[in-house]
């Protein structure tokens, strides 16, 4: 027996156990595009910049200098003052359109009204807060 083969012999055993071995706990984490399905992927491409991929309103281009932070959709507080009609228009028509800061853009040219009522379940997600 050659060394190659005994060292292969010795370890097939290990690693299949391994690779057979069920996953441990998973810690809680917020929807993921493979959870949430195209709502997730609308809200990485769409959203992620300034409100975070955990959606804590502290994505990349989220500033200091900006005269408005990023709502933090995980602040049940927070969401719990919006109406679903609130969060549909706020996707569809911009921010402004519920009289706050003109920031974010609108995005009812760009998605379909079916994709900003996914967004919307999105978001309640992300808060865990429930429909309103």
């Amino acid at each position: 027996m050659t060394l190659k083969t005994l060292l292969a012999s010795s370890l097939a055993a290990p690693l299949a156990a391994l690779a057979l071995a069920p996953p441990g706990p998973a810690a809680p984490s917020p929807p993921t595009p493979d959870a949430a399905g195209r709502a997730g992927e609308l809200y990485g491409f769409y959203c992620a910049q300034c409100h975070g991929l955990a959606g804590r309103g502290d994505g990349p281009n989220a500033t200091r200098n900006m005269p408005a932070d990023p709502m933090d959709f995980t602040d049940p507080r927070g969401m719990s003052g919006l109406s679903d009609e609130d969060i549909v228009r706020a996707i569809a028509d911009g921010v402004g359109a519920l009289g706050k800061s003109t920031l974010m853009p609108p995005f009812g040219a760009t998605l379909s009204t079916e994709e900003i009522v996914e967004l919307k379940d999105y978001l309640r997600k992300l808060c865990n807060c429930p429909e309103r």
